[in-house]
């Protein structure tokens, strides 16, 4: 694991790839998802979605940043596509789709917190900022996703 900028780096690298993901798995679930509320969400969480890519870049380009998968950004990324092009075949395969954006989302949550704490270490006020207002859209979107995952279950267990 790299340390210093290189480590700065990889992390902006993540983050962009596993924005780019959200955005794609948000994309195709956004058409398939069965519940059209669920797709409404969707579509209103791909311009802000659009918005946290387009500012990690410009973050993460001083580092010479660009979205490289490594192994865990591979992961989820593969994951997300595998379920996303199931999602309009039933209603369980949806789900799945719909959890893997969630897990997506939390995960980069997590990367925004850790985004703060190295711009607040760095003493990068701009960075510092876009990253607090990153985690706390990417929260509530996340947090939207998971109540209507559960409502989805519901739905699903009810038939």
């Amino acid at each position: 694991m790299p340390s210093g900028t290189e480590f700065i780096k990889h992390e902006f690298d993540e983050a962009i790839a596993i924005q780019q993901s959200i955005i794609e798995s948000g994309k195709r679930l956004s058409k398939a998802h069965p519940v059209p509320e669920v797709q409404k969400q969707l579509e209103r969480d791909l311009k802000v979605d659009q918005r946290h890519l387009s500012e990690l870049e410009k973050f993460g380009k001083p580092f010479g940043a660009v979205g490289e998968r490594e192994e865990v950004a591979e992961a989820l990324g593969t994951l997300a596509d595998e379920t996303a092009q199931k999602a309009d075949s039933e209603e369980s395969e949806a789900y799945e789709a719909h959890a893997v954006l969630l897990n997506l989302k939390r995960k980069q949550q997590d990367s925004a917190d850790a985004m703060v704490k190295i711009a607040r270490d760095r003493d990068e006020t701009q960075l510092k900022e876009a990253a607090s207002e990153m985690k706390k859209e990417i929260k509530s979107s996340a947090d939207e996703l998971a109540k209507s995952l559960a409502d989805f279950a519901v739905r699903i267990a009810s038939t």
